[in-house]
């Protein structure tokens, strides 16, 4: 069962990165770690920089995948976020963080949803 949730994750991560790139973002990074948790994906929207956190499910049946970036997920990636920033040795006037959720449904093409400033 984990490497199915494995591969699941890097489906919807991959799949998350070609929306927004055709959305305009530029991608810098993905799947940046640190010893506190990952951030999925890092880009840039014009002089915005963008977190992006990517939940990927195959229905809605325990609810929205958006729903899972609450509480401590999402004050974890304003944490990462700093972090980033620090080891680059960069600053950005703007910051956003941006949920994008992808539903993988058994009987067709998958539903992609790009959450801009999520929290």
């Amino acid at each position: 069962m984990g490497r199915v949730k494995v591969l699941l994750g890097r489906f919807g991560e991959d799949l998350a990165v070609r929306h927004l790139q055709a959305a305009g973002l530029d991608i810098l990074d993905r799947n940046w770690r640190c010893a506190e948790g990952e951030i999925d994906i890092v880009a840039a929207e014009g002089a915005t920089l963008v977190v992006g956190e990517v939940k990927t499910r195959t229905g809605t049946a325990f609810g929205d995948p958006a729903e899972a970036v609450v509480g401590g997920k999402a004050v974890r990636l304003r944490r990462l976020a700093l972090r980033y920033l620090a080891e680059r040795g960069i600053g950005w006037q703007d910051l956003r963080f941006d949920v994008v959720t992808v539903v993988r449904r058994s009987d067709g093409d998958p539903v992609v949803r790009h959450l801009r400033g999520a929290f």
